[in-house]
């Protein structure tokens, strides 16, 4: 683990750059460091699970392929240990990397060769997020079956309560805010996701499609050619 320079001023959002091309790492590094974020510099899978529990991350940019295990792997342990947002990193031609990247807790990916500008713009968006999320005023959702503490940011189905990545329950409250009225995915994508591409209601799909393995197959409704409603009963 490498620390590349400091954010300006003390409160600098801390992010954990994983990648094994040392030009790509440093490349990124050195944008987001730019930004006014303090960045750490891991290159390969173990040492990006030891670079995340030593440091706390605000947020992880991670490369798939990695040498050791890969950007998967990381994902799942470090989403295992603490909820995090994740930005992977792909190879353009393999979208089965990007789908299994969102199954496992990423929050938005990259293909390869990306631009670094929007990069740094993807990694802000994320934290803006984040920071909404934190600012909401605390309440407890019920629809059915379904409670969702806001404040605490848990949920439970009939009692048993699920372990969801920071993304995934957003989404969720997102819908829960309006139960049984369908949200188109562009819609999603704008309020949750804070930006809007036509490419990335893939990433809205993958995540639904894990909220249902977690809380139920019918705990969602597919509007076809429209988007999602929050069905629970």
């Amino acid at each position: 683990m490498e620390q590349h320079g400091a954010g300006n001023g003390p409160a600098a959002r801390r992010i954990l750059v994983v990648d094994d091309e040392v030009t790509i790492a440093e490349s990124v590094a050195a944008r987001l460091q730019a930004e006014g974020f303090t960045v750490e510099l891991a290159h390969d899978g173990p040492g990006a699970v030891a670079a995340a529990e030593a440091v706390v991350p605000d947020l992880v940019v991670l490369d798939v392929m990695l040498p050791g295990f890969d950007g998967l792997e990381v994902c799942r342990r470090i989403q295992a240990a603490r909820p995090i947002p994740v930005l992977m990193l792909t190879a353009r031609t393999d979208e089965t990397d990007q789908l299994i990247g969102l199954g496992v807790g990423a929050d938005d990916y990259l293909t390869k060769p990306f631009s670094l500008r929007v990069l740094a713009a993807r990694v802000h968006a994320l934290l803006r997020r984040m920071d909404r999320a934190a600012e909401r005023d605390g309440a407890t959702i019920t629809v059915g079956d379904l409670r969702i503490d806001v404040d605490q940011r848990r949920v439970w189905r009939a009692d048993i309560e699920a372990q969801l990545t920071p993304l995934e329950f957003d989404l969720l409250a997102r819908l829960a805010r309006r139960p049984r009225v369908v949200l188109a995915r562009e819609r999603l994508l704008e309020e949750v996701w804070d930006w809007a591409d036509a490419a990335g209601t893939r990433a809205v799909d993958s995540h639904i499609k894990a909220l249902r393995r977690k809380l139920g197959a019918d705990v969602i409704r597919t509007v076809h050619g429209v988007g999602y409603a929050l069905d629970a009963r």
